[in-house]
């Protein structure tokens, strides 16, 4: 049976017969695509839930030990669907380390450019799902009409508006231009404005306030000990991003603030994503100012023969740290590929995080996690 194979044990002294299971998902719109809750409940309240997975896998990490590593660039953009450049950096990168290729300064820049665009669509895609998940249906309007003006800039360059394929090994695929330039200029005063809107709309909200504040608390102590990154961890405290802790690329290079909560609730988790789109725009905003010139990608052989050993590369992704891991037996075909993706340790505190709470409660719980199920059913 279901409930067997989970080994769902009573969390309480409730009698089994007052106990009742409920499944929230694969299908309910809550769930973030293909994720399945068996909620053990008691009335309204929560007793034990329970995630499953496993709906949507699609063997990506089996993939890459029989690809070389521009076959498999395009896997990359089709695990977090939302934030796909963060995933093309973290591969290359990877390879560019444990091969010894230097990236033009140029290409680090427009990497970074780039990536942080596409911090800030995954942003708004989340700010209006979160609020659509809550009964709000007015700020997926504004969010999405934001974020079209993203999308229309990067695919003017990269040739796609989801699951992108841009960067290569030794840098990217093409260079950008002064239209480039000159949009993302006007962008960033056209979305800080829009902050205004944001914070009457949602974060000025009694509503809002009153479905978040003190739900979902997640304390730095939990937090530690399941491994949580990201916006998730920065809401409660927790001081880390991979572009300030560990530097990679050119982001030492920028002024720009790590956003932190207080008390680690959903309200918290909120706040910190929408500071996040401010502090992308600053590393936006200085990159374009300091982008110099020259190659927007170095001369690397088209088949790479990779030495023997093993190498890490992590970056800060859109929902937290991000981790490729590669053993290299030789040639061009990794021996193994370990991708660690942040969306999974960040689920994995529902089990506790959901004990006790209403059922609604766990809607803005699950939301404020901002969970692509497509990037753990890799």
């Amino acid at each position: 049976m279901e409930t067997a194979q989970l080994n769902l044990e009573p969390a309480t002294d409730i009698p089994h017969d007052n106990r009742y299971y409920l499944n929230m998902g694969p299908q309910h719109p809550s769930t973030h695509g293909v994720l399945r809750v068996l909620l053990e409940m008691d009335g309204e309240y929560i007793i034990n839930p329970q995630p499953v997975l496993g709906y949507g896998h699609r063997m990506h990490e089996k993939m890459a030990e029989h690809k070389n590593w521009m076959a498999f660039m395009p896997n990359t953009g089709r695990m977090d669907y939302a934030a796909a450049l963060p995933y093309n950096h973290g591969y290359v990168a990877l390879y560019e380390r444990l091969c010894g290729i230097e990236v033009p300064e140029r290409a680090e820049y427009i990497r970074v450019i780039t990536s942080e665009l596409n911090r800030l669509v995954s942003h708004h895609l989340w700010l209006g799902a979160f609020l659509l998940d809550l009964g709000a249906f007015t700020p997926i309007l504004y969010t999405f009409i934001d974020r079209e003006k993203v999308l229309d800039i990067l695919e003017d360059i990269t040739g796609s508006r989801l699951t992108y394929c841009y960067f290569r090994v030794g840098g990217v695929s093409k260079d950008i231009d002064d239209k480039f330039v000159e949009r993302t200029r006007e962008f960033i005063k056209y979305q800080r404005q829009r902050f205004d809107v944001y914070n009457k709309l949602v974060t000025g909200n009694i509503i809002f306030i009153k479905r978040a504040e003190g739900v979902g608390v997640i304390s730095k102590d939990m937090a530690l000990r399941y491994g949580v990154t990201g916006p998730v961890a920065r809401g409660s405290g927790i001081n880390y991003d991979v572009r300030k802790n560990e530097p990679y690329s050119v982001y030492s290079k920028f002024d720009f603030e790590i956003p932190l909560g207080q008390n680690g609730d959903s309200l918290d988790r909120y706040m910190v994503r929408l500071n996040e789109m401010e502090q992308s725009l600053r590393i936006i905003e200085q990159a374009l100012d300091q982008l110099p010139e020259g190659p927007y990608l170095a001369k690397a052989p088209k088949k790479l023969k990779m030495p023997v050993g093993d190498s890490s590369f992590s970056v800060e992704a859109a929902r937290g740290e991000l981790t490729y891991y590669m053993i290299s037996g030789g040639g061009d075909i990794p021996y193994r590929l370990k991708i660690r993706v942040p969306s999974y340790s960040n689920l994995s505190v529902l089990p506790e995080l959901g004990q006790g709470i209403l059922l609604s409660d766990l809607v803005t719980a699950m939301g404020s996690l901002d969970l692509v199920i497509p990037e753990i059913d890799r």
